[in-house]
Order: C-alpha cells, then structure tokens, then sequence
C-alpha cells in the first residue's frame, strides 16, 4: 500500500496501565477496595523505557503516545513532585533519543484522589479551579519535549464508565451525575486544547467512537441508537465543530471559543456497536470475540471515517488507537491488514488520515482484567510479535 508522505505511525499508552496505580489516585484506592485487580508496576515501563522506544523505532513506529498521570505530579492540591516531574522529563527525553515523536496525554480515566472525592469533572467549580492549572503546569514543564498533545482520552465515554453504570471509579449510576460529568469532561477536554494549542504544537482529541447499527426495528432499538449518537458523537462534534455543547436531556451551553480547538480529530476504534431489542450484541455475529468480548471486525472503521468525514469535512483525522485484545497474534495480524487496508482506502478517497497509533506497543494493564488480556505486538516478556510486522512493512515501504 502507499501512504502519504509523512504519515504518522506510532503506538499508544497510558501511565496506569504502563508503570502502575499512582499511590494518590483514585485507581489505588480502587484495586485495594478489591474492586480491580492489583497493577503493581504496570508492565515494567517505568525502567524499561529506552529499550521500548528502541524497538518502537526498531519497527518505524516513531510516533508515541503517553501519559502523565496527574496524581504523581500532584499528589497534593497545588503541590507538584519534582521526582516525578524529572522522571517524566527522562522519559520524554529518551524517546526523543530514540528517534521517536512524543505525544502527551494529561488524563487517562485515572484522578488524583483530592480531585476525584469531591465530585472530580461532575462540579463545574471544582474543575474550572483545578483543571486548567494541571493543564498549564504540563504545559509549562514538558512543552519543550513534546511534539503533540493528545489531551483527555475517551471523553465521551469517561461518564459512562464511571457514572453511567460502569465499573470504574466511583461506579456510581446517577443521571443528574452523568450529565455533568459528560458537561465537565467535555468541556475540560476542549479548553485543555484550547490552552495547550498556546504552545505552537498540534493537539488532537481522542474520542472513542463506533457507529450503531440497528439489527431489528423495535422501538428500544431505535432508542439506543439515538442515544448513542447523542452521547458518543453529537455533544462532542457540536462543541469543537460549532461551539455549543448539546449533552442529551440538558440545555445547550454556548462555547464559541472552543469551535475549532483541535487540530486533529483522533479517535480509537475497536468494534461495531450492534444493537438488537435495545442491547448491544457482538456484531458482525460471524466475526471471531475478542477476549474482551468484542466482535473482532475492521468493518466499523470505514464507517468511522465515513461519518468523521461527512460531519466534519476537511478536518484533519488521525487513527489515535486501534487494536485487539487477544492471545491469538495470527487474528491480531489479521485484524491490523484489514484496518490498515481500509484506512488506505479511505485515504485515496479523499479523507484526510494523517496517521495510525496501534494499541499498544507493549502488552499492559488493563484494568479490569489486570495481566491476562493481550493487546500488545510485544509481550510483557519483550518478545516481538509476528503482527507487528505488518506495521513494520508498511511504516518502512
């Protein structure tokens, strides 16, 4: 396949999952309540990182995303850990090292515990006094190292996992609860773009996205498929693309400085959201289940990018994470060749992708499966696998 002269390959992570559970967050407090397996020192990045970039850059995958985790530079209100501070200065500074492009993302699910006790993104004072200063604060001590900035990872989906009846701290179902979180995540996502845009570097969001299918015509179904659309793309495309934050069942709010913050719109993708009597199914139903129960298909890609381009035409797309979790690496490649070929089809359409991130380099952490899901092309151990291949291939022609 031929991709546009410098087209973005890389890979993605997150600091919980890559060096462990911050003692001052909210995840800490989560695997000792029991509630998710313990991380312990995530996937041994946190010393194994030159070696992880090398072979990142070994494969041409020579842009990377990470992430700071908030609670280990400030475990206190106001107090930054200049350990931490320096330690995430090395990192950076080792991937450039390495030939590779840093990207920097300031939150993945995870709070400090003094953010998130108090109501965390759900009260619009709390936030507003806290958030830009941690925004600011990164921007500030790792401008110098980084290339990019991906700020807040999934925010459209943070209020689902966390007050929507998800299992993630502090699994709390409330709906007066959901709709400000989904107000203060989003917005905090787009001013956090706003502020770090002052640093001359791009930003791209990172929304994760799939578009529903309906598979019968019942009533509940065409009521799930509106709602997934209302809450996992029409809030967030109203915000950057025209200024006003539409969260479903709340009033408007009228944001015209934040229209047009990104300068690219990323995403993740894993799977085709199938609706049948109201409830997600796996969907294709042939397609083999992932070991996150997910039907593993590239299909729901092209209809990404599809609607990405309709609703947002001329905007900058980037592939921010794709990936499967499974031990099997012969479906994993098979996936990766399928995606692949798709978005180089969607390219040569005339849709603007500027890059692809394969999650992950490194099998990590994931949360509520602790070690046993692989969605690495290396293992824990550093092997390389076979999949990663076919990144390599078509990173290096």
């Amino acid at each position: 396949m031929r991709w546009p002269e410098n087209f973005m390959w890389g890979t993605a992570a997150s600091a919980t999952q890559a060096e462990g559970a911050a003692p001052a967050s909210d995840w800490w407090d989560w695997e000792r309540q029991g509630r998710a397996p313990r991380s312990g020192d995530g996937n041994g990045f946190a010393t194994a990182y030159a070696d992880d970039f090398a072979r990142y850059a070994g494969l041409g995958l020579r842009h990377h995303r990470m992430s700071v985790d908030w609670a280990r530079l400030e475990p206190e209100p106001g107090r930054h850990d200049r350990s931490a501070v320096a330690r995430y200065r090395d990192i950076l500074g080792a991937a450039a090292d390495a030939g590779l492009t840093p990207w920097l993302c300031l939150h993945h699910f995870t709070l400090p515990r003094w953010f998130a006790e108090p109501g965390g993104f759900t009260r619009d004072d709390h936030w507003r006094e806290h958030w830009p200063r941690h925004v600011e604060f990164v921007a500030e001590t790792f401008g110098d190292l980084v290339a990019g900035w991906q700020p807040v990872n999934e925010p459209n989906y943070y209020p689902w996992i966390t007050y929507g009846g998800g299992p993630f701290p502090p699994a709390r179902p409330d709906a007066e609860l959901f709709g400000r979180a989904s107000e203060g995540i989003h917005l905090a996502t787009a001013e956090a773009a706003r502020i770090l845009r002052g640093t001359g570097k791009p930003v791209a969001s990172i929304y994760g996205l799939s578009v529903p299918v309906a598979l019968d015509d019942s009533q509940k179904t065409a009521e799930r498929v509106k709602n997934h659309l209302a809450d996992h793309w029409d809030a967030w495309i109203g915000l950057v693309r025209d200024g006003v934050l539409r969260v479903r069942d709340r009033p408007p709010i009228d944001a015209p400085h934040l229209a047009g913050v990104f300068d690219l719109i990323g995403f993740s993708y894993y799977r085709i959201t199938g609706i049948r009597d109201g409830e997600s199914v796996p969907y294709p139903p042939e397609a083999p289940l992932s070991d996150m129960g997910y039907a593993v298909s590239a299909d729901g890609l092209r209809l990404v990018l599809e609607k990405l381009h309709a609703e947002l035409n001329g905007t900058p797309l980037l592939v921010a994470e794709y990936g499967v979790g499974t031990d099997d690496d012969d479906l994993r490649a098979h996936y990766l060749r399928d995606g692949l070929a798709l978005v180089n089809e969607a390219i040569v359409n005339g849709v603007d992708v500027r890059g692809f991130f394969h999650w992950t380099g490194v099998d990590n952490y994931e949360w509520l499966r602790g070690y046993d899901v692989s969605f690495g092309i290396i293992g824990r151990d550093r092997v390389i696998r076979p999949s990663a291949h076919v990144l390599k291939k078509e990173a290096l022609g």
